[in-house]
């Protein structure tokens, strides 16, 4: 029986959400595997996992500019120094859990995870293979630290494996596979089903709006962005999706309420049918997390691209634009300029998707988990 660890951080929902999925395929499929899903930050000190997630919430949130230079600093210079300090000394803490558990292979979603088990492999402390699955589409220098002593690395794209490759990581290391993805998203669903559950017409384009959740808040942007769609798109119809956020689905609903929208704009709260909605859509407007990103490109998904969070995020919707599968509204761009130029090109439209269809991994979780079985 084969002993895997899959390590996770609770720093957006990303990093769990692939852990899931890696483990949901593992369970499935392969019978002679013991799997665990562990918060490593959590098992180390719950007491710095608690300050640090929070601090993470409100600067995206309230202060996303501090964040992004955060994202930037830890990049290089003091601030990278003493985050692989940090994991170095809570690496001891994870050590008594690897002992205890024993595994034969070490499955990492977080850079936090992978430094410290990399770390540990160093000194002689663990024997067990790594595996870091990087969950953004640019590359960033925290996830490499330790990487001699790390065993494989999964990416969602070429040029994140050729940045790899430049800082002298072994070419047999890296896999292209993208980024793990629940099988939902590869289910068969019933179009006219879906569409009768949300009141929907089977003819009409179908716009898949996300505020986003809790980062939404206070985000006027999204809010007038939300105003221009519903009236650029009055041909068509539109999903908004609040998520957990009460005071954004208040707003939602004056929006479409001002506009007489009621018909063809529905206002959700938090719904785990994202993928039931994204197979009867053929637009999606989101923030750029490396989740909804991998799940609408999977879909076949163009995307508007609104409010990245600095760092990683914009580095996400800059990769997107440059693929032409996004278009990213800034600050201070026409929003109703934009919106009439792209649906009153239907053929745009249809490059954006035929482009995302070709970028998109639909089967990466099966990918990553049937080259760590057959190599280990």
């Amino acid at each position: 029986m084969k002993k895997i660890l899959i390590f996770y951080a609770s720093y957006g929902g990303g990093h769990l959400n692939a852990a899931k999925s890696i483990n949901d395929f593992l369970v499935s499929n392969y019978e002679n595997c013991q799997t665990e899903l562990i918060d490593c930050m959590k098992y180390v000190s719950k007491t710095v996992e608690k300050l640090s997630t929070a601090a993470y919430r409100e600067a995206a949130k309230k202060a996303p500019w501090v964040w992004g230079k955060i994202y930037s600093d830890s990049q290089k210079g003091p601030l990278a120094h003493l985050s692989t300090r940090s994991n170095k000394i809570m690496a001891i803490k994870l050590l008594k859990l690897l002992r205890e558990k024993k595994p034969d292979l070490i499955i990492s979603t977080h850079p936090f995870s992978s430094q410290m088990c990399s770390y540990l492999k160093r000194k002689g402390k663990i024997v067990a293979k790594i595996a870091t699955i990087m969950t953004d589409f640019a590359p960033h220098d925290q996830w490499l630290v330790g990487n001699d002593f790390t065993d494989y690395y999964f990416v969602a794209n070429d040029k994140m494996k050729d940045y790899l490759i430049q800082k002298d990581i072994e070419d047999k290391k890296v896999f292209v596979t993208g980024i793990p993805l629940s099988n939902r998203f590869l289910q068969k669903y019933d179009r006219k089903e879906i569409l009768n559950h949300y009141d929907l017409e089977d003819q009409k384009q179908t716009i898949l709006f996300f505020g986003g959740g809790e980062f939404g808040l206070g985000k006027s942007k999204t809010f007038e962005i939300f105003d221009a769609l519903i009236n650029v798109c009055k041909d068509k119809q539109i999903i908004a999706i609040a998520g957990k956020n009460e005071k954004m689905k208040v707003k939602f609903d004056e929006i479409v309420e001002k506009n007489e929208a009621t018909k063809h704009v529905k206002v959700l709260r938090f719904t785990n049918q994202i993928p039931e909605l994204m197979s009867i859509s053929d637009l999606v407007v989101t923030k750029p997390g490396g989740m909804t990103t991998t799940e609408s490109l999977a879909s076949g998904l163009p995307m508007i691209i609104i409010n990245p969070i600095p760092g990683q995020e914009e580095e996400n919707a800059e990769f997107l634009e440059n693929k032409g599968v996004g278009i990213w509204i800034k600050k201070e761009d026409n929003i109703l300029e934009i919106l009439n130029d792209l649906f009153s090109n239907r053929n745009q439209l249809n490059e954006m998707k035929n482009k995302a269809l070709a970028l998109g991994h639909p089967n990466s979780t099966r990918d990553i988990c049937n080259i760590l079985l057959e190599m280990n």
